[in-house]
């Protein structure tokens, strides 16, 4: 291999998988987003906090394609991209889990996973229940999320249980970057512990994910940078592992205007 190939081998590694410059979102006279930065690299976990009416949602639906920004550039995998919808996110490789799940109570595990893309035999009207269930299996092994039959309807799951077939659908499809919002908002302290470990899967499956969260145990359980924003704007971006979370509750109050340095 040649000296420019590993070169260039090394800068695609090190490149972010996705690249938000000079983001900009207005709603008539109403300002959401100003001149926003965010990066976010392949086996890495970035939060996105903030008070409430920062940005915070507003920057994710511009990221899942619900919503069209205003200005700014948006690069994945080192590519323009411009995400118009969510249809467009999804062929990028961008999944999201909201808040709410999005799931279908009367469904079972597979079909939910598969949810408007079902596998079908060859070119017949028939679904190959068989192959879904097979790569079902094989991303809830791999993510260790901890369900019982893939049968079992969803409703019969507990908060957690539906977190990670949630979790597990945006694994199943989403090649380069999940977004997860509040995953672990009104679950107990043993389903929490079980969607960390989904997190850190989806890292280690070499994704970017980008967590939202209130919660600074979360945060700071499973980020591995925290990038803030107030009032629309980069308020912060820290290292986790060498911030506190006094820091990063001053940059979200504007009690400070203390900028974290990636090392």
């Amino acid at each position: 291999m040649t000296t420019a190939a590993l070169q260039d081998g090394s800068e695609a590694a090190a490149r972010p998988v996705l690249q938000m410059r000079g983001i900009c979102k207005r709603y008539g006279h109403v300002v959401a987003l100003d001149d926003v930065d965010l990066d976010v690299h392949a086996g890495e976990i970035v939060a996105l906090v903030g008070d409430n009416g920062a940005g915070k949602s507003t920057l994710v639906k511009a990221i899942a394609g619900t919503h069209r920004i205003d200005g700014g550039t948006v690069l994945v995998a080192g590519e323009p991209a411009e995400i118009t919808s969510p249809a467009a996110a999804t062929r990028l490789g961008i999944e999201t889990v909201y808040q709410d799940l999005a799931l279908c109570d009367n469904l079972d595990v597979v079909a939910n996973l598969y949810l408007g893309r079902e596998v079908r035999r060859g070119r017949s009207p028939f679904l190959d229940r068989e192959e879904m269930e097979r790569a079902a299996g094989e991303v809830i092994a791999e993510l260790a999320a901890h369900l019982p039959r893939l049968e079992a309807p969803v409703a019969a799951l507990s908060g957690g249980q539906r977190q990670a077939v949630a979790v597990s659908r945006a694994a199943l499809w989403g090649s380069r970057i999940v977004l997860l919002d509040e995953p672990t908002a009104a679950l107990g302290v043993a389903q929490t512990a079980m969607v960390y470990r989904l997190v850190r899967s989806l890292r280690d499956r070499g994704l970017g994910v980008v967590v939202i969260s209130h919660n600074m145990a979360d945060v700071f359980a499973v980020a591995d940078r925290i990038v803030v924003l107030r009032l629309g704007r980069n308020a912060g971006t820290f290292v986790t592992a060498q911030t506190t979370p006094d820091q990063v509750v001053a940059a979200i109050t504007g009690s400070s205007e203390i900028t974290g340095k990636d090392s």
